[in-house]
């Protein structure tokens, strides 16, 4: 079958699934007001930062009692930070059905030597959350960004649980209806809804982790990065604005600006409303084309970000694996070379697919400008085969 090659492209062919898409509207002169130049620690350094953890509060609705802090090395250093300085009191399950929650796995497993249960499930699929031991601690990804599957709500955590729950929701919060209740360590970064730039992360701390903070030693050398308390007390200032090291203030104002954008589409609800009617355009395209289907089969655990695609056609099915990567990189190389789609091709650790960012920073109509190129890169890569 030919395709031809489709006569509109989208406005913005940033699909990539992290650094994302800046927001609609983003120029650099936006960050005109930021303090280069000044130390963080200077009373206007310090006032950005404070204002960087208010609005996320006010635009996440993070309850009054839970701490926000910024700290270094984006969301993975935000989750290395809860795990090395609060795992070990209890047992703890570790769920996982993507790459970057094996990761935190191979931490529990093999760094930290933890007494740990490990549930798991492949890409598409998701962990039995009903078998969660309310005494273990947890540590769980909320949206894999690598499959494309996040969990369904938080029912599955009890109210009374005894442990606390490490939550790495770097691409869900904004996008997903997050329930704080449930929820102990929250960790996520600027680079993934937002569309903000990278290497800060953001850690949000409940009373029972502040609790679990300030009653437990780890039995391990902590790295100044990582240390949240003195003399036994949280560092208070780490959730006030004054970081452990120095932030890009640059980085900051940018945050600030997305903030800023994201009250203007309408605040949290207009943020999930985005990311569902990109899902759901994409969805449409994907029920009427044979070629292609979602990694994740089930529409309660598919994610509305991260969106993951697996490649159905017969002739593809028929290739090793080595080839249908191949394929894949023929269809996304075609795609970047047209300046359609960018940065769309699966995760490496992931089945041979593609992944499409429908976050909140991506236009409605952009998605349904891609869906043709999609096609047409298809056909173009099956054809040179």
């Amino acid at each position: 079958m030919t395709v031809s090659k489709p006569a509109t492209r989208p406005a913005r062919a940033h699909f990539s699934s992290g650094p994302c898409a800046k927001r609609p509207g983003w120029s650099p002169e936006n960050l005109a007001t930021a303090p280069l130049g000044r130390s963080h620690r200077s009373k206007l350094g310090k006032a950005r930062l404070k204002a960087a953890i208010d609005r996320t509060r006010a635009m996440l609705e993070v309850p009054e009692d839970y701490r926000i802090g910024i700290v270094p090395a984006s969301d993975t250093g935000a989750v290395e930070m809860a795990m090395w300085s609060m795992l070990g009191a209890r047992p703890v399950d570790m769920l996982a059905w993507e790459s970057f929650g094996q990761g935190w796995v191979t931490d529990a497993v093999k760094q930290l030597e933890l007494d740990a249960r490990v549930l798991d499930a492949p890409y598409g699929e998701i962990a039995d959350l009903a078998a969660v031991d309310p005494s273990h601690d947890v540590v769980f990804t909320w949206n894999g960004t690598t499959s494309g599957v996040r969990v369904p709500n938080a029912d599955w955590i009890s109210d009374d649980r005894e442990g606390v729950v490490i939550c790495d929701a770097t691409s869900a919060v904004f996008a997903q209806a997050i329930d704080w209740s449930k929820l102990d360590v929250v960790t996520f970064s600027w680079q993934k809804v937002m569309g903000g730039e990278a290497a800060h992360g953001m850690l949000i701390l409940s009373p029972r982790a502040v609790e679990r903070l300030e009653t437990y030693a780890p039995p391990r050398p902590l790295p100044k990065l990582f240390r949240l308390t003195k003399n036994g007390k949280l560092i208070e200032g780490v959730f006030e604005g004054a970081t452990i090291n120095t932030p890009s203030m640059l980085c900051v104002e940018d945050y600030i600006d997305a903030l800023k954008w994201a009250q203007s589409v309408g605040g949290l609800e207009g943020l999930q409303s985005r990311a569902e009617e990109n899902l759901a355009t994409l969805s449409e395209w994907v029920e009427r084309t044979e070629w292609v289907e979602f990694l994740c089969a089930d529409p309660a655990i598919r994610s509305n970000t991260s969106v993951c695609l697996k490649i159905v056609d017969a002739g593809f099915a028929a290739l090793d694996e080595a080839e249908q990567r191949a394929f894949v990189k023929r269809m996304t190389a075609l795609l970047e070379n047209e300046e359609a789609a960018f940065d769309i091709g699966g995760y490496r650790d992931a089945p041979p697919g593609l992944r499409i960012w429908c976050g909140a920073t991506i236009e409605r109509d952009d998605v349904e400008a891609l869906t043709p190129w999609l096609d047409w890169a298809f056909e173009e890569a099956r054809a040179s085969a």
